[in-house]
């Protein structure tokens, strides 16, 4: 290794995109998890969806992140935060996506770090530091 690249370490990169988007969004679905999913549960009535659905989102804010954040089927827990990110802006922030935020930010800057990030890790993988590193979903 060249002492221009010694600092340069694509695992611990990913390491750290892996845990900060996933412990991120795992805060925010144990925060919800207090709250009893009421806003999602009202959105889901809203649109004709029963209200135990609302429980799928567990999946997507609690197990995902955790598996990210471990290193084990990375892509896959990617995929499912993925998808409960894209749910998430459709259901709940369309009428912000084409606008900005007080501080002239993008409406949905948040949500769509956190899509975006997932997006990331899906594509690269978990990289070496992770519980498991041999199969493609990892």
């Amino acid at each position: 290794m060249s002492t221009t690249n010694k600092f340069l370490n694509k695992d611990l990169g990913l390491l750290l995109q892996r845990l900060s988007i996933g412990l991120l969004i795992l805060f925010h679905g144990v925060a919800n998890l207090t709250s009893n999913y009421s806003f999602i549960k009202s959105l889901l009535n809203g649109i004709g969806i029963p209200e135990f659905a609302a429980y799928a989102v567990f999946i997507g804010e609690i197990i995902a992140p955790i598996l990210i954040i471990v290193g084990w089927r990375t892509r896959l827990a990617s995929l499912v935060l993925a998808f409960n990110m894209l749910i998430a802006i459709l259901m709940a922030h369309t009428t912000h996506i084409f606008t900005l935020n007080e501080y002239g930010g993008w409406g949905i800057e948040l949500q769509g770090l956190y899509l975006f990030g997932t997006i990331v890790i899906y594509f690269l993988g978990a990289g070496k530091y992770a519980i498991s590193t041999r199969s493609t979903w990892d």
